[in-house]
């Protein structure tokens, strides 16, 4: 692994936190929901524009009611002062129509709004006030069904086994009354049923009814967040996790999608991932739940997620501080890399100080070699050349270092002004911008360039080595493809593969594949091939 590769495997390391690919792809669905939050908002509240506009043309009673009906169903889990404000309405509204039927359906609906917002004593007084000699089947369903949820909302709310041994007993009995009047199979029927084995105890059986009512058609979103939170509880207390996680987010989701308000799931999910140890979507979800309570006016649920939101919070700050701990860590190792530049500049300066002995070596046999004319000249044209290149890539090889020294200095007092200020979150995000992997496309190109500047003919003078149909392709936006920069080294004396590999960031192995490829490529013998490379004069 290159040393650029291993150092943000290592960020990786401090950064994340490893998931399960079925649980990050159904949290990744829900947070781009989430995301969109206010556009299923704004759907619902141009519903609501719409139907406003018709109660306001609507100069019939009986056309009226159905359109505060139909205003209150949008409401019901939105807005509790909304809803309770068209449940009002819904009956004034069969007050005035002299309908008993639809004041004592409207009077339900004043209790289910009741009981959403948390206000127990209050629901169970309107709904004694019903007379259900005018309520439908259906509508002692659903009379019964608020009765009994009334008592367990009052269980699960003041959480004292002496009341609960008082109103879970209440609610079972009232469950059985819905049942006697549902049909069975129905949605109502089996919503109830798993109701009152989840109160039992009962979970083998409350798994089989609630997973028959999950796989009923054309349920609605709140009908399939509400079953499906249920049935996340039943799996949660039979150590099911998995599948307890996937319903409570996919409960989320509907309830996000259908700009539902009054809702569990979020705030359910919010406290099984804290305990998990995902802090940072938890800490997102329990807001969340905080602010769709606060929007509908559900006081029950404001209390209960008051008392885990603080506790999230807090973790969630020492995991910042464990954060910031980490920085520390990687502005070191930001530091050993700045002295290993250092030093591999230091190894630079002695490799020049070797080559400009090199070149008075070279002086002197040059000096030695003019009793042959032709010798002489040919001999002068190379060491042109060698000095045309070793001068051209002294200056390179200083400018890249200058270029490299200043930039890791440059972000070493980015950082350690970041990391003074606490500015933390800015501090990971400019150790994560490093690309490596740029820098090294970069130092191709600049190589490229004062290569080619050398050697204008270079790419001519290589491809004549080939037929036309194999000739090598460079991408758009290079100066050189790969093939070309190998022998475009071994043209400047490197004929090393080990230090070709180095150099171009390969193994060995492959650098001996590009070779032996080009050359079975060409119509010039394999041995003789970097003999014609070398030939290639520079200007």
């Amino acid at each position: 692994m290159r040393p650029g590769l291993s150092l943000l495997f290592l960020l990786f390391l401090f950064t994340g936190k490893a998931q399960t690919p079925a649980a990050d792809s159904l949290l990744n669905k829900l947070n781009m929901v989430l995301a969109d939050k206010d556009l299923y908002v704004k759907q619902k509240t141009t519903r609501i524009d719409e139907l406003n506009k018709q109660v306001s043309q609507a100069n019939d009673l009986d056309k009226k009611y159905n359109i505060y009906q139909q205003l209150y169903n949008e409401y019901k889990n939105f807005s509790y002062d909304s809803a309770y404000n068209y449940a009002k309405k819904l009956q004034e509204t069969a007050a005035r129509l002299k309908d008993p039927n639809r004041m004592a359906s409207a009077k339900m609906e004043l209790g289910f709004t009741l009981i959403s917002s948390g206000m127990f004593k209050e629901t169970i007084e309107t709904l004694d006030d019903i007379d259900l000699k005018f309520l439908s089947a259906d509508d002692k369903v659903e009379y019964y069904f608020l009765k009994a949820r009334s008592y367990f909302d009052l269980s699960d709310f003041d959480r004292n086994v002496d009341y609960s041994a008082i109103y879970n007993p209440q609610g079972i009995r009232f469950i059985d009354s819905a049942l006697f009047y549902a049909t069975p199979g129905s949605y109502n029927y089996l919503a109830l049923k798993g109701l009152q084995y989840l109160r039992k105890g009962d979970n083998a059986e409350g798994v089989k009814d609630y997973t028959a009512l999950l796989q009923l058609k054309n349920l609605t979103p709140n009908q399939f967040a509400v079953s499906a939170c249920s049935l996340s509880y039943i799996y949660e207390v039979q150590g099911e996790e998995q599948q307890s996680t996937r319903l409570l987010i996919q409960a989320a989701i509907a309830d996000i999608q259908s700009a539902t308000k009054e809702t569990v799931a979020i705030y359910k999910l919010a406290d099984f991932l804290y305990k998990k140890g995902d802090l940072n979507n938890a800490f997102i979800y329990i807001k969340q739940a905080m602010d769709d309570a606060t929007f509908y006016g559900a006081r029950h649920r404001q209390v209960a997620i008051s008392s885990i939101l603080p506790i999230i919070e807090a973790q969630r700050i020492s995991t910042v501080e464990q954060q910031r701990r980490s920085l520390v860590i990687y502005a070191s190792i930001i530091t050993i890399l700045v002295l290993f530049v250092v030093a591999f500049a230091f190894i630079i300066f002695r490799q020049l100080k070797k080559l400009r002995i090199a070149d008075n070596l070279i002086k002197e046999a040059n000096v030695s070699l003019q009793e042959s004319n032709v010798a002489l000249e040919a001999l002068n044209r190379n060491l042109s050349t060698a000095n045309k290149i070793k001068n051209e890539y002294i200056g390179y090889y200083f400018n890249i270092n200058s270029i490299y020294i200043d930039k890791l200095e440059s972000f070493q007092k980015s950082l350690d002004k970041k990391l003074s200020s606490k500015r933390y979150e800015d501090a990971q995000a400019a150790i994560k911008s490093l690309n490596l992997e740029n820098e090294r496309h970069q130092l191709f190109h600049t190589f490229d360039k004062v290569f080619l500047s050398l050697f204008p003919d270079f790419i001519a003078r290589f491809e004549a080595l080939f037929h036309t149909e194999d000739k090598i392709a460079i991408a758009d936006g290079q100066l050189l493809s790969t093939e070309h920069r190998i022998f475009a080294l071994i043209r400047m004396g490197i004929h090393d593969n080990d230090r070709i590999a180095k150099l171009l960031g390969y193994s060995v192995n492959t650098i001996y594949s590009y070779k032996n490829r080009i050359k079975n490529k060409s119509f010039i013998a394999n041995d003789e091939f970097e003999d014609h490379i070398m030939a290639i004069e520079a200007v």
